[in-house]
């Protein structure tokens, strides 16, 4: 897992997406003028197979206000506002500099959802349903 935290069975499978998103980051912050093109193909396959459909859960699941505090809104509106930004982003990767900065971006997202909103989520004992 990507957190010390076991993942529960009802998130299990975002945190599976998110190893594979860590990846298309990784290849994203190390692409250069030479693979630039083979990192772009890479990044459409997973937004086509992975991507677009695991935003599309977790806008539906964790945005139904599973947990009512003040920390739960904030992390759901950081949440959305990544996921709008990513999606506009991964569709205009022209050059390194962008590729770098989605790649940025996208490990830091993870890396929040992970290490925040997820424990956040299980910590507070509501049950999920991603169905």
């Amino acid at each position: 897992m990507l957190d010390p935290m076991k993942r529960s069975p009802e998130l299990a499978p975002l945190s599976h997406d998110h190893h594979h998103a860590l990846d298309v980051a990784r290849r994203l912050r190390r692409a250069d003028a030479e693979d630039l093109d083979e990192v772009r193909s890479y990044l459409d396959d997973f937004w086509r197979t992975i991507g677009s459909e695991h935003f599309a859960i977790e806008e539906r699941v964790l945005v139904a206000g599973l947990v009512d505090d003040a920390a739960w809104r904030e992390g759901v509106a950081r949440m959305l506002a990544e996921h709008d930004e990513i999606r506009s982003r991964a569709a205009a990767v022209r050059d390194v500099a962008a590729a770098h900065a989605l790649g940025d971006l996208l490990h830091d997202h993870v890396r929040f959802e992970e290490r925040e909103l997820f424990v956040m989520l299980q910590e507070s004992g509501v049950p999920i349903a991603l169905e």
